[in-house]
């Protein structure tokens, strides 16, 4: 544990469980060792290596604390000499905050901006765009094999070639259905497909197969569960409604390259199509404007797509486009009942730039309109390096489309029998298995949160219940030491769980539980474990004889044999030196190779110790 003092403000940084949690003003963020910081709307990525392991970057918090404005009254061009490091004090370890320092006058600029974030209210509506994981494409027999040479996933129906005809992919229909089912909604019995004209390049067609006035589904909800990622939290759950669900085809993808205009060789700016992405089966999931900030639309995105992975309906990898997400956001006065004007955002690739750019352009749009200007309707795109939106594109209106139906494909049809065959094959949800584990299991909400965030992580841990693991400990193994080793080597649950099955974690589990192995052996075990041991647990204590010492006789022969060869540390602990206890608990655990029983040993050291 580590604080810092920046001005006259107090940073905690404690390690738990698997993160490190900073606290700042009363306020905790996490921070994931590998994914990195982030912190109200400011990231950054590493580590910084200290005794306690890793640390943010303290030239970070320092950035962060200028353009939060936390220290604004004493910060100056040279704030670095104003940042110490130094030991938390005892109380802090114990998770007690450390009293804080009255804040330092805030500057009149600070003041307008705080009095501009309570007099607005943000109102966004996020269009996400699944792709979904079906083998072929939607109208033809191509593959969605991502990542492979570019244009060699074509055929004439996905290029648009004169006289083919599309044919709707069963699996598409299946997959979206069984998506809008595990969204609530409501299944429409009769639907159609729509040609949506627009002219782009990567476009073949010159308008894509689409859904317009009679969708698939409509009138769903989601509930999400806003700031699971920080533990010791209470998670508040946000209702989201979904406006409608409907089938579409992607457009292919288009690089553009930077060259010299003046350039006579070819090597000028130009762009390249890669059709591989064409045609390939999406759904369109659009929100109701039911959220009001940033954290709320990351947490939406993020629980959607766990939803999605649980079905198999679609990865939901955002790097290589399979999640996509629109936002919809606008800034209001606070209480009013008119919406503002709607400003659209694209190009975000991650959860965390969904969170910072929302954050960005309520901050944007509040000033605007405190400085007497008009938000105008336009799209913007989030620029990463810059930490800031710009404009792509003004909007005079809503765009004609000129939809109208698509004549070469028939109606579509959803049985009452395939309605409830799909219903059937869903697997429960991460909101149901969740609070099966708070309710059942009598697990933290932030331990809940996490074993659920992946489907094969959270099997894991219930085959590991399954075979008699202890719900608690087993989450702690699993999010501590198994986490922990996934994120160190680069690894997944799949690989692990073929070197150390949750049957196995379970066995463990049981032999700590017992006290016939401490828990420093059994994470000795477990490294052997996933070293590449073929043996089972018990077959490894056996082996390396690793069994823990709980023999009264046996203790007191080690504490004895330590004592008598450490005499001048005993006078000294006799003398007053009471922190010299640890150093004897430590011999002896060496002296019986780690295998004495901790709480035993202690016991009996303190009486040698008196006596």
């Amino acid at each position: 544990c580590t604080q810092i003092l920046f001005g006259k403000n107090v940073i905690d940084i404690s390690i738990m469980a698997f993160q490190t949690v900073l606290v700042v003003g009363g306020r905790r963020w996490a921070v994931h060792p590998t994914a990195g910081i982030r912190l109200d709307g400011y990231s950054a990525r590493g580590r910084a290596q200290k005794s306690c392991g890793f640390l943010p970057h303290y030239q970070f918090v320092r950035k962060l604390c200028l353009a939060r404005r936390w220290s604004s009254a004493v910060v100056s061009p040279k704030a670095d000499e104003d940042l110490t490091i130094h030991p938390v004090t005892a109380s802090s370890k114990t998770e007690k905050q450390a009293k804080p320092v009255p804040p330092a006058k805030t500057s009149s600029k600070g003041s307008k901006e705080a009095q501009s974030a309570s007099k607005y209210e943000a109102v966004i509506g996020i269009e996400t765009h699944v792709q979904l994981a079906t083998r072929t494409k939607a109208f033809c027999r191509c593959s969605t094999t991502y990542g492979v040479q570019p244009n060699s996933n074509v055929c004439p129906v996905c290029l648009a070639y004169p006289g083919v005809l599309p044919v709707l992919n069963q699996s598409v229909l299946e997959y979206a259905v069984k998506a809008a089912l595990a969204l609530g909604s409501d299944i429409a019995r009769v639907s159609k497909f729509d040609r949506k004209q627009y002219f782009y390049p990567d476009l073949p067609k010159n308008y894509q197969i689409s859904q317009y006035d009679v969708p698939i589904a409509t009138k769903g909800t989601l509930s999400v569960p806003v700031g699971s990622s920080i533990p010791g939290r209470p998670i508040r759950n946000v209702r989201v409604g979904i406006t409608r669900l409907h089938m579409e085809e992607d457009a292919g993808k288009l690089s553009h390259v930077a060259g010299s205009s003046s350039s006579s060789n070819g090597s000028g700016p130009h762009a390249l199509i890669d059709f591989n992405r064409s045609g390939v089966p999406l759904i369109e999931i659009v929100s109701e404007p039911d959220m009001s900030t940033g954290e709320e639309a990351a947490e939406y995105a993020q629980e959607l797509r766990r939803i999605m992975r649980y079905l198999g309906v679609s990865d939901g990898n955002m790097q290589e486009g399979s999640l996509r997400c629109d936002v919809n956001i606008s800034v209001r006065e606070r209480g009013a009942k008119e919406f503002g004007t709607k400003v659209e955002l694209k190009n975000m690739n991650s959860f965390n730039a969904i969170q910072r750019a929302i954050d960005y352009e309520i901050d944007r749009q509040s000033k605007l309109l405190d400085e007497g200007g008009t938000v105008e309707q336009e799209t913007r795109t989030w620029d990463d390096a810059a930490q800031s939106t710009r404009l792509m594109r003004k909007k005079g209106g809503s765009a004609d489309y000129r939809y109208f139906p698509e004549p070469d494909l028939p109606p579509v049809f959803v049985s009452e029998a395939q309605l409830s065959q799909w219903r059937s094959e869903l697997p429960q949800l991460p909101a149901s298995r969740r609070q099966r584990f708070e309710q059942e299991l009598g697990l933290p909400q932030y331990d809940a949160a996490v074993l659920t965030d992946d489907k094969q992580v959270c099997e894991y841990f219930e085959a590991t219940v399954a075979a008699g693991g202890l719900p608690k400990p087993s989450a702690n193994w699993l999010l501590g030491e198994i986490l922990g080793y996934i994120n160190a080597n680069k690894s997944d649950i799949v690989q692990v769980s073929e070197l150390f099955p949750p049957q196995q974690l379970a066995e463990l589990v049981a032999l700590i539980d017992k006290g016939t192995i401490s828990g420093k052996i059994g994470k000795e075990l477990l490294a052997d474990k996933l070293a590449g041991a073929k043996e089972t647990v018990t077959e490894l204590i056996s082996k390396k004889g690793l069994t823990q010492i709980s023999d009264e006789a046996a203790i007191v022969e080690a504490i004895d044999s330590v004592l008598a060869n450490n005499p001048k540390e005993l006078e000294l602990f006799r003398g007053g030196n009471t922190k010299l206890q640890g150093f004897f608990v430590g011999q002896v655990m060496k002296l019986t190779g780690g295998r004495a029983d901790p709480k035993l040993t202690n016991k009996l050291l303190a009486q040698k110790l008196r006596g």
